[in-house]
């Protein structure tokens, strides 16, 4: 079976790829990623020399290299995203041309191609803010706070029209947060691992009492596998692990994995629309294609850690350049504001 996996370079869809071809010995991968800042081959080097393995630099939104791809494709599966809140409230434009209108292309040549199975792979953000109690399932309405949030839920129903449309079979997947190798450190984890590394101070939005729902990436993967393989089209599945935590938690458990001291934390200005609490009840995936997740938070979290720490090389490249113009963007007028009030505390 040929894949087509789109932003197969970054986070979560190199894993996939490395998933793949670890486990379907027949499958070919094709990867269609645009390097962005996000993107970085280094992720698929090991598999560079795998003859099931093509790789091809471009947009998803180029409609004639897409058109190009798609022949003799079984299997699309869309990662291919701009993924981060921060850079949406900073520049809502560049979403909706990546995550809505490349979405748009990539149907139309799956529905022209007569692929088996299109995957779009989106967030829990689509569904917004959650409360003290419950968890977000298929049913629940959809809700988005951020330009982000809100390009993956015009995305979402893009790709289920297609299904009831033209009868494109395609599935939809919201999965919770993501943690693991090769993840880009602008997220709260490698983030937080990498200054702590560098003996840098953590930036804590707010009171740091958001709870947010984690998974390991390997087990988002096989969620995923499982989902091309097995899942129903036109149906939307939620992929979560139960590992609610808070950023105040979380961020303690990586200060004391490494040893650093919590001093190194600092409260920052909360971001704009700050979802307050994510939770997934993932209990139709688990039922109806027999999925489970295989690692214990506490574990991976630890391997996640040893990764980071072992891999100095692959995170400082990454943080260099453009990305330091990013972060003191971000958070230098935040963290400065943080240093002045714990001045005068």
């Amino acid at each position: 079976m040929k894949i087509l996996i789109t932003g197969g370079a970054g986070f979560i869809g190199s894993n996939f790829v490395h998933h793949v071809l670890a486990r379907h010995r027949d499958d070919e991968v094709l990867v269609l990623d645009a390097l962005t800042y996000a993107g970085n081959l280094e992720n698929l080097a090991d598999v560079a020399d795998d003859p099931r393995y093509r790789f091809v630099r471009g947009d998803i939104a180029d409609r004639r290299l897409v058109d190009e791809l798609m022949r003799d494709v079984a299997v699309v599966v869309n990662f291919a995203a701009e993924s981060h809140v921060d850079r949406s409230i900073e520049d809502p434009a560049a979403f909706l041309h990546t995550n809505v209108d490349g979405a748009l292309v990539l149907l139309d040549a799956a529905r022209r191609a007569g692929v088996r199975c299109f995957l779009q792979v989106s967030t829990d953000e689509v569904y917004g803010s959650l409360g003290a109690e419950g968890h977000f399932t298929e049913a629940s309405p959809l809700a988005p706070s951020s330009p982000y949030a809100a390009s993956k839920a015009a995305a979402d129903l893009l790709a289920l029209s297609f299904w009831k449309t033209y009868g494109l079979p395609v599935v939809v997947s919201r999965c919770s947060n993501n943690f693991g190798p090769y993840q880009f450190p602008e997220k709260v984890i490698p983030l937080f691992i990498t200054n702590a590394l560098a003996d840098q101070p953590l930036p804590l939005y707010g009171d740091g009492l958001n709870v947010r729902d984690w998974i390991y990436v390997d087990d988002h993967c096989a969620a995923l596998d499982r989902i091309v393989r097995h899942g129903r089209a036109g149906e939307v599945y939620n992929v979560g692990a139960g590992n609610e935590c808070t950023n105040r938690a979380l961020t303690e458990l990586i200060l004391g994995e490494l040893g650093r001291p919590l001093e190194l934390i600092r409260y920052v200005t909360d971001r704009l629309g700050h979802d307050r609490r994510y939770a997934l009840d993932a209990s139709k995936l688990r039922r109806e294609l027999q999925w489970e997740p295989a690692h214990r938070f506490e574990d991976a979290l630890r391997q996640t850690v040893a990764w980071y720490r072992d891999t100095p090389s692959w995170w400082q490249r990454v943080k260099s350049g453009a990305y330091q113009t990013y972060y003191e963007r971000m958070y230098g007028g935040r963290l400065q504001a943080a240093g002045e009030r714990r001045g005068h505390a």
